[in-house]
């Protein structure tokens, strides 16, 4: 799949999922602009010859002034988290933090509200969501709650952008800096996330990437959830 002069934004495209997506896309002709808060992260993605610029996905002004700066792109990834992610049982979780996860969301929808109008008709727009949106474990009420409301959200507003295209993306356990530890706690911790599942490994970023560039490539699909998850959602 080529995307020869191709124009994409990734929001959160400094690490993780978003980096390994701005990356592909860059290896297949396309022109990538990458958007995120950290000036290290940032700097090191111009580095590699990306276009970085410093956002935070929920300034909206900021972010309207970016679009408005780059004209007509062809494709525009949302891959943001907009902040910490809260976990464990909900009955003693702080309502604040529970509250604070769905910064992911907003930055969403401000992408996509801001975004859209610069999207080219024929171009398409990706949304990260996560395999406890529609298969939670105990501890994940925040992560399934936004997971679920990203999902939604795509598939309401899927008629309203035709032509132009929307899918959600949802990966299951990914190894990226997300996940915080490190070291043999941190192998044994995803080790035990995963080994019950079909597939018993960890992802990598790549090949959550590569769903991302498919639903951005394939101009037959819309309004859907994409799961690249080893298997998380039959067991």
């Amino acid at each position: 799949m080529e995307f020869n002069d191709k124009r994409a934004v990734i929001l959160g495209g400094t690490s993780g999922i978003g980096l390994a997506t701005a990356l592909r896309l860059q290896r297949h002709g396309a022109h990538v602009v990458v958007a995120g808060r950290s000036e290290d992260k940032l700097a090191a993605a111009r580095d590699r010859g990306l276009e970085a610029h410093r956002l935070d996905v929920l300034d909206r002004a900021a972010m309207a002034n970016l679009f408005a700066t780059l004209g007509t792109i062809d494709m525009l990834v949302a891959a943001a988290t907009g902040g910490g992610r809260a976990l464990g049982p909900f009955l003693s979780m702080d309502l604040d933090a529970y509250q604070g996860s769905f910064r992911k969301l907003w930055g969403y929808t401000n992408a996509v509200q801001i975004g859209a109008p610069h999207v080219a008709d024929d171009g398409a727009i990706v949304l990260i969501s996560g395999a406890p949106a529609r298969r939670p474990r105990p501890g994940q009420a925040a992560l399934a709650s936004v997971g679920g409301a990203v999902e939604a959200f795509v598939r309401a507003v899927a008629p309203e952008l035709a032509p132009k295209r929307i899918n959600v993306v949802s990966p299951g356990v990914i190894d990226t800096p997300l996940i915080a530890g490190s070291g043999d706690e941190r192998h044994e911790r995803l080790a035990k996330a995963t080994a019950n599942n079909p597939i018993p490994r960890v992802g990598t970023a790549a090949e959550a990437a590569d769903a991302v560039v498919f639903a951005l490539g394939n101009t037959f699909v819309t309004g859907t959830t994409i799961d690249v998850d080893g298997g998380w959602l039959l067991v």
